[in-house]
């Protein structure tokens, strides 16, 4: 990912706001999770059920994944970490059998996600929680006392 910026024909910068020239980890988060895949690799053909999208926002003190998912309950996920790595899936299996003097009518339908998110090192991991309301789902990922960032201060000159 590359950002261009506009020299003035002076050729001085000092005008611009270093930070929006430069991606901040957070819109590296959004470029990487917000690309959309081909509906082939994401739909389930039983369904039309796609692969739900996400938010991450991030704090000075934590990220916060958000996750549109109506209609599961919360037994219905399931939310891993092995060496860095947020799993968050589930899988529901649905079986209709409607029984006539002559036929038999049978309807199942599967439907299953899995979204897989590398965690920085900055990740505090023995605090994540997580919750499910409304039809989001949320996973609170604290920063680490160390890389939680500290408020400006000024600098007193001796």
């Amino acid at each position: 990912m590359s950002t261009l910026i506009n020299v003035p024909k002076s050729g001085s910068l000092a005008n611009t706001n270093s930070n929006i020239n430069f991606p901040t980890f957070s819109n590296w988060l959004d470029d990487v999770f917000n690309r959309d895949l081909p509906s082939v690799f994401t739909s389930n053909f039983n369904t039309g059920i796609t692969l739900p999208k996400v938010n991450i926002i991030e704090t000075a003190e934590a990220f916060i994944v958000e996750m549109a998912v109506p209609g599961l309950k919360k037994s219905d996920f399931h939310v891993d970490l092995d060496n860095q790595i947020l799993s968050i899936s589930t899988e529901s299996k649905e079986e209709n059998e409607h029984k006539d003097a002559t036929y038999t009518r049978r309807e199942f339908g599967y439907s299953s996600f899995k979204r897989t998110f590398t965690l920085p090192e900055t990740v505090n991991d023995d605090k994540i929680d997580a919750n499910y309301k409304d039809g989001i789902l949320s996973i609170l990922l604290p920063k680490k006392e160390e890389a939680k960032q500290k408020p400006a201060r000024s600098i007193k000159i001796s």
